[in-house]
């Protein structure tokens, strides 16, 4: 068996992203795991849709992986990585742990600091879920990872993924992620904003009018950006959230994101 055949990959998190992810690498030629232990019968339908080898048990799922991606909501990467933490050191050959979620650096690093032993590379996901059946890499999705040992990541290119080496420590990954969502998310959730309030006003119309005048080019992504992001909001809550915890102090703009982060609360309970 070649070392090309031989690559296992072992995904936590059985959402959209991380059933595509998880479909991309298996149509290229990896052993593909995941757990259904816990999830709702729509990552259920996902993960069967997407042909992954479904292991539900933590220590069977991490023994035989050579890697390990924890692609979860952010709000529930740390707890993820507790409850990992030790069926990765019972592992015999202990996999490549790949922390790919929108979190702050400091959290990237507390989760580094969390499974002390096993090796850790930070990876920001960019890009929307890959499509079924496309394998090239140059299309969707981009996978930055940063850390002394990302280079090893750079295997999974050979799998259809997009893989870019940072030249920095583990923390800059995240931190890449966070900054080009804070401007993606952060444009939506103000393009929501001013709608709504412009709307409350009964100025929307007026609104859209000016825009579609001057401003045609924003009009038309504010179109695109605001409705699909309404069923996604809820999940957009803890990233702002780390966002702002990135971002820093109040004085550097941190306080605009705990807003955001209210504001697309307020939308998924609504929604």
């Amino acid at each position: 068996m070649s070392e090309r055949d031989s690559v296992t990959v072992a995904i936590v998190g059985a959402g959209e992203m991380g059933a595509a992810v998880g479909r991309r690498l298996r149509e290229a030629g990896a052993r593909v795991m995941t757990s259904l232990a816990g999830r709702s019968r729509e990552s259920v339908a996902r993960v069967r849709d997407a042909g992954i080898e479904i292991v539900n048990d933590d220590d069977s799922l991490v023994r035989d992986a050579t890697f390990v991606l924890s692609i979860v909501p952010p709000g529930v990467a740390v707890e993820v990585a507790e409850r990992l933490r030790g069926p990765l050191v019972r592992a015999q050959a202990k996999p490549v742990f790949v922390e790919c979620n929108a979190i702050s650096p400091a959290t990237c690093r507390r989760i580094r600091d969390l499974i002390d032993g096993v090796t850790c590379i930070d990876a920001g996901i960019i890009g929307g879920p890959p499509v079924a059946g496309t394998q090239d890499p140059a299309k969707g999705l981009r996978f930055y990872a940063s850390g002394a040992d990302a280079h090893l990541l750079m295997r999974l290119a050979d799998f259809g993924l997009d893989i870019s080496i940072l030249d920095g420590p583990i923390g800059d990954a995240s931190g890449l992620k966070l900054a080009y969502a804070g401007l993606t998310k952060g444009f939506t959730a103000l393009c929501a904003t001013m709608l709504g309030a412009a709307e409350r006003e009964g100025l929307a119309e007026a609104l859209r009018s000016e825009l579609a005048r001057s401003q045609p080019n924003f009009l038309a992504r504010m179109d695109r950006s605001v409705p699909a992001m309404r069923p996604k909001a809820y999940r957009w809550v803890a990233e702002m959230r780390q966002i702002a915890e990135f971002v820093g102090s109040p004085e550097d703009g941190a306080t605009i994101y705990e807003g955001t982060a209210l504001l697309y609360q307020r939308i998924a309970e609504s929604s």
